[in-house]
């Protein structure tokens, strides 16, 4: 039964809840409810209306599942960027995210007067400008369904004792961003504004700027266009709302704030806020996430928990600058008292430090749910059933990669059974009378799920007797394996059986009043004869219809063999393949001529597509091969001869090696060059003997020209060396035997006397003297 509704709202007729009317989350929103009157955001009427919305469509960035996309490089140097701005001396409170009761709204219907506004700083970025000319409205008046009750920012529970109109006219001049936001759920389009008052001149209402959003689109606002918040976004679907905190579940993305932003935006946002370019500082549009390895405090309400599992699943948005990490939440005067008290500046010890969050790689305009290929899912119809009989689920899904489930909405009047609750088609039993809804759901793990329901109401009445008409097919040969059987008749229910003569019963895969179908497995065939097939139906009630035979008869066809084809032929290898009318072994004979001579092992798994890999075979050589295959029954085909040609063998020859020599050799290195006439790779062995004893690091690069450094070498010594060199195919060339000398390291001495000629005169006189002996001595 339908809840009683506030007289506020007009339901469209329908019988009902209109099961396809279901949100981004699966949840059901029921009869789309349709503003009569202007509606504070503070009142149950707003809470069964925005309760009851899709608010922005569900591949929306701000409806859009995070919680498996990757952390972005830079997080840690990011986050700690946030913290640190935030931090002023010991207010170790702004360390935290913090939540405020910000932004109000309000609903009004299509048919709301329009009034004038002037936009008196950004006219040029504002919306529903009135026509400008001679004669006309100056260029920065406005033409919007303002109501006289037009809530303005933190009114009233952060203004107690103050009425809406002397909020609306600033009486107290109490200052403030004086946000307001103005909603109609029928044509779909959100109104906001900042720095908003009432006046007592024309036109009555001033803001800065004013933005209007699409509910039912993806629309940005235009490349570098600011809104009610500095990012260009739409504050009403950041906003944790009363009747979300009263569900404890908040469905979307949070508006978060920030100290600092750098100078520029990223997707949804369109416009900056900032003066520096350091690439750590949150853009506007950054997206955060609070960490899945947060724990959630058993001391949070279920208000403060909703929030926290929202940043965890969906995230927020970096929207405006302020002097707290903060998100906001609506100034309703309906919270409980003290529901918020872990998310606030004077939180004790259960409190969500900044560092508990982490910046994400989001999405794009065209990525993640939002890119081509999204599921579709169709529950089928709506259907009354007995309680005995249950209810054959018809549904569909598009897409792939698809993971679907079924599932009971809550409250259910009973239990419900499925047969396979991840196949669309699939057939459901009930423990008890009543109306159940039953929720398909079919997602790829990119884009956002897509959902269907079927309301089944389920009676006490009792089964139907069956009647069976028809078999399809009425004959099967033995051996042939499973396939499927379709029975007509009347008076099916989703659990009727099927009886086939000395086998177990089967069940149906797809049951209609008139139609069953089911999987005949391949044993049932095995046996040449007449069984009986007939229908069963449970009670209470039910019973049995009349029996139609069905024929199994003997095999005696071969099976018909086509399409034989010889591919992936190469030197010494060949795959045969081969198609057959029935399942049947497969099996090659090959050879040189029509005698062929050798056969491949025989695969007895009966099938109708078959594949056989020759291999071992000569290169450049015709050979004749012809296939069989033997059916269940035992009936043999061959097919007529067929003849393919290998490959040649690849390349066998090495490579020449010429040109071989040492170059650059000094006291300790040498350079040895050659070249080769196709591409190889290079190496060189040496030592001081023609046994080596050394090798260069391979150079795989495959070149022509060749060029090897030999460094550590000893001075004054006689050095074999040989090079290699191996081409693509594996070849290797080895050089004979070549040998070059390094250089020798000369003796001098330091000049510690006055000149030249001055030492050598003393060396002269001394070694006349007799003193000293002189081996040699350069100057």
């Amino acid at each position: 039964m339908r809840p009683n509704l506030p007289a506020i709202l007009l339901i469209a007729a329908a019988s009902g809840f209109a099961a396809e009317r279901i949100n981004h989350e699966g949840r059901i929103l029921g009869d789309p409810p349709v503003v009569a009157a202007p509606t504070l955001f503070n009142t149950a009427a707003a809470d069964a209306v925005v309760s009851a919305m899709q608010i922005l469509p569900r591949d929306n960035a701000w409806n859009e599942d995070i919680s498996a996309l990757p952390v972005a490089a830079n997080s840690a140097a990011m986050i700690a960027n946030i913290r640190n701005d935030v931090f002023a001396g010991s207010r170790a409170e702004r360390q935290r995210v913090v939540v405020f009761k910000e932004m109000n709204f309000v609903l009004v219907p299509d048919s709301q007067p329009l009034v004038d506004i002037d936009f008196v700083d950004y006219p040029d970025e504002s919306d529903d400008l009135k026509p400008v000319g001679p004669g006309n409205n100056p260029a920065h008046i406005g033409s919007w369904p303002i109501p006289t009750n037009l809530p303005v920012e933190s009114w009233p529970s952060e203004q107690p004792g103050v009425t809406l109109n002397q909020w609306q006219l600033d009486t107290f001049n109490d200052g403030g961003d004086r946000h307001s936001i103005t909603v109609m759920p029928g044509s779909g389009f959100i109104w906001e504004t900042w720095q908003t008052k009432l006046t007592t001149g024309t036109p009555a209402w001033t803001a800065s700027n004013g933005a209007k959003f699409p509910l039912n689109a993806n629309t940005l606002r235009p490349d570098g266009w600011t809104s009610g918040d500095a990012a260009g976004l739409a504050m009403f679907p950041a906003l944790v709302r009363y009747d979300e905190g009263e569900r404890g579940v908040v469905e979307h993305a949070l508006r978060i704030v920030v100290k600092r932003s750098r100078r520029s935006y990223l997707y949804p946002a369109t416009h900056q806020a900032g003066s520096t370019t350091d690439v750590d500082v949150p853009a506007m549009g950054q997206r955060l996430r609070l960490k899945s390895s947060f724990a959630i405090p058993a001391s949070w309400s279920k208000q403060e928990r909703a929030i926290a599992v929202a940043l965890k699943k969906y995230g927020a948005l970096v929207a405006d600058n302020g002097n707290f990490f903060s998100i906001s939440i609506t100034p309703d005067d309906r919270w409980p008292a003290g529901c918020f008290a872990h998310l606030s500046t004077s939180a004790g010890s259960d409190f969500c430090d900044i560092n508990n969050f982490e910046v994400v790689q989001a999405t794009g305009a065209t990525g993640g749910p939002r890119s081509p290929g999204a599921p579709t899912a169709n529950a089928g119809p709506d259907q009354g059933v007995g309680l005995a009989s249950g209810a054959t689920l018809a549904g569909s899904v598009t897409g792939t990669g698809l993971t679907t489930t079924w599932s009971v909405v809550a409250p259910a009047p009973g239990t419900v059974t499925f047969t396979n609750a991840a196949s669309p088609t699939s057939t459901a039993t009930f423990s008890a009378v009543g109306t159940y809804t039953l929720l398909l759901k079919a997602s790829n793990g990119v884009h956002t799920p897509a959902f269907d329901a079927v309301i089944i109401t389920v009676s006490a009445g009792s089964n139907p007797a069956p009647t069976l008409t028809l078999l399809n097919p009425t004959t099967r040969i033995q051996g042939s394996g499973g396939f499927t059987l379709t029975l007509t008749g009347t008076g099916f229910v989703a659990n009727s059986a099927v009886a086939w003569t000395g086998q177990a019963n089967l069940s149906p895969v797809t049951a209609t009043a008139t139609q069953l179908t089911v999987a005949v497995p391949a044993s049932y065939l095995a046996t040449v004869g007449t069984p009986s097939i007939t229908v069963v139906n449970p009670a209470p009630g039910g019973g049995s219809s009349a029996a139609l035979a069905f024929t199994i008869v003997g095999d005696t066809a071969p099976p018909a063999i086509s399409a034989v084809t010889a591919s992936g032929v190469t030197a010494s290898a060949a795959t045969i393949t081969w198609t057959t009318s029935e399942p049947a072994t497969s099996q090659v004979d090959y050879g040189l001529t029509t005698a062929y001579g050798s056969t491949t092992t025989l695969n007895a798994t009966l099938q109708t597509s078959h594949t056989q890999a020759l291999s071992g075979l000569a290169a450049s050589t015709t050979y004749h091969f012809r296939v069989r295959s033997t059916d269940g029954a035992g009936n043999v085909a061959n097919s007529g001869d067929a003849t393919f040609t290998t490959g040649s063998t690849g390349d066998t020859t090495p490579p020449v090696i010429s040109g071989i020599g040492a170059s650059g050799v000094t006291t300790s290195n040498a350079t040895i060059t050659w070249t080769t006439n196709e591409p190889a790779n290079s190496q060189v062995d040496y030592g001081l003997t023609t046994a080596y004893g050394s090798t260069t690091t391979i150079d795989a690069t495959l070149t022509t020209s060749h060029s090897q450094a030999i460094p550590g070498l000893t001075n004054n010594a006689l050095y074999h060396f040989r090079v290699r060199s191996t081409d693509a195919a594996g070849n290797a060339a080895v050089s004979g035997d070549t040998t070059f000398t390094t250089a020798v390291i000369e003796d001098t001495m330091p000049s510690t006397c006055g000149s030249a000629s001055g030492l050598g005169l003393i060396v002269a006189l001394l070694a006349g003297l007799g003193l000293i002996a002189v081996r040699s001595w350069r100057i």
